[in-house]
C-alpha cells in the first residue's frame, strides 16, 4: 500500500501538471470506484466544468480543492489510493489498460486512476462541505509526522503503560497518520529496536530516538521518490527508488548493511516485520 512518501510524491506530481486545469468530463469503467456521490452522474456533474487547484494531503489521502473559472470553490476532489491505486498523467490518445478504474479528462490530457486491487476510492465533495464529513477516515487521523503535533513527548504519552507491540502502535494511523509497515520497519530499524518491543517499555530516550528516525526514514524516501516493490508509480508511471537502499524491509534473509546478520521477519497482528536481530534490541 503507498504510504506517505508515495502519496507526497504523487501529490508533488500532480501540482506540477494538473494545477488550473478544466475538467472536460471523463469515464467511470468500476463504478464502485466512486465512493461519493451514489450517482456516477452526479460525480460528473459536480467535477465537469470546474479547474483543479492545490492538491493537498492527508496522512494517505488525497484532497484537491476544485474552483469555477470565476475562482469560487466547487468542492473538492478526494482519491485514496489504497493498496494498488495509481494515479497517472497520460495523453487522451493512449491506449486503456486494463485495471484503469476512472478517466479524467482534462484540457489536453488525461487522469486516469488504475487500481488492480479496486480498493481504492475516489470522491466529489459539494461546495460547503468539509471533506471530512464525506471522507469519514479523515476524522480518525493523528497528527502528521512533520508537524509539531508529533514530538517526543507526544509519542511518550500516546504509547506509556501500552502493551502493544510498538510495530503495531506505529501502523496505527490514530497515532500519526500516514506511516504504514515498509516505514515502521525501517524507522525501527534507525532507532535500534525491536518490532516486538511492547509500548510501554520504551522510555523517553529510546522514543526520542525513534521520533527522529520516522522522519529521517520519511524524508529520505520522498526525496527518493518513493519505494515501488510492486505496483506504486508516480504520476508519469515511473518507480519510486527507496526500495534499493531500504534497511531491512522485504530483505529476509538478507546480510544487515549495518552488521551483516541475516534480517529476519516475525507476523505482528497478521503483518510481516523485519529487522535485525544483532541491532534491534
Amino acid at each position: 500500500m503507498p504510504e506517505l512518501p508515495e502519496v507526497e510524491t504523487v501529490r508533488r506530481g500532480l501540482n506540477r501538471v494538473t494545477l488550473n486545469q478544466d475538467i472536460r468530463g471523463g469515464q467511470v469503467l468500476l463504478q464502485r470506484s466512486i465512493a461519493y456521490p451514489d450517482s456516477v452522474e452526479d460525480f460528473w456533474q459536480g467535477l465537469t466544468g470546474n479547474q483543479i487547484g492545490q492538491w493537498r494531503r492527508r496522512g494517505k489521502y488525497l484532497l484537491a480543492q476544485l474552483k469555477t473559472a470565476t475562482g469560487t470553490s466547487a468542492g473538492w476532489l478526494g482519491v485514496h489510493l489504497r493498496m494498488t491505486g495509481q494515479l497517472l498523467w497520460v495523453a487522451i490518445e493512449e491506449p486503456v489498460i486494463k485495471h484503469c478504474r476512472v478517466r479524467i479528462m482534462l484540457d489536453d490530457r488525461e487522469l486516469r486512476f488504475v487500481d488492480q486491487r479496486t480498493f481504492g476510492r475516489l470522491w466529489w465533495i459539494p461546495p460547503g462541505q468539509k471533506p471530512e464529513m464525506i471522507m469519514t477516515g479523515l476524522n480518525k487521523l493523528g497528527p502528521e509526522p512533520f508537524e509539531s503535533e508529533f514530538s517526543p513527548e507526544y509519542l511518550y504519552q500516546a504509547t506509556r503503560h501500552r502493551v502493544r507491540p510498538i510495530k503495531n502502535a506505529l501502523l496505527d494511523q490514530r497515532l500519526v497518520a500516514g506511516v504504514g509497515n515498509i516505514y515502521a520497519d525501517e524507522a525501527l530499524f534507525i532507532s535500534g529496536i525491536r518490532p516486538d518491543t511492547p509500548s510501554g517499555r520504551l522510555g523517553q530516550s529510546r522514543l526520542r530516538q525513534l521520533h527522529a528516525a520516522v522522519q529521517q526514514v520519511l524524508q529520505a524516501s520522498i526525496e527518493a521518490g518513493g519505494t515501488t516493490f510492486s505496483d506504486f508509480r508516480d504520476v508519469h508511471g515511473v518507480n519510486g527508488n527507496y526500495g534499493g537502499v531500504a534497511w531491512v524491509y522485504d530483505r529476509k534473509g538478507e546480510p544487515c548493511r549495518t552488521c551483516a546478520t541475516p534480517i529476519e521477519r516475525i507476523k505482528l497482528a497478521g503483518r510481516s516485520s523485519h529487522y535485525c536481530p544483532r541491532c534491534q534490541r
